[in-house]
């Protein structure tokens, strides 16, 4: 057991190490994209995606209760 708990230390420290050196690139793509005025429309996509997935399940929540009501 002690030795599972090792190998699992060794490589929790191996994807930690590479998750840190991911975050910090040489060119950072999102100060390319604001200089562009790009990244405006990743936000206004995103929020879109986000705005419908919401609806999506308010109109969903209201069909289950609405069914709830006629089967009680």
């Amino acid at each position: 057991m002690d030795k599972i708990k090792r190998i699992g230390f060794v490589m929790a420290c191996c994807l930690f190490s590479v998750i840190a050196m991911a975050q910090t690139p040489a060119d950072n793509p999102t100060d390319f994209m604001r200089s562009n005025g790009k990244i405006y429309v990743v936000v206004v996509v995103a929020s879109i995606i986000i705005t419908g997935l919401f609806l999506y399940l308010v109109n969903l929540e209201r069909k289950i209760k609405k069914l709830e009501k006629e089967y009680k």
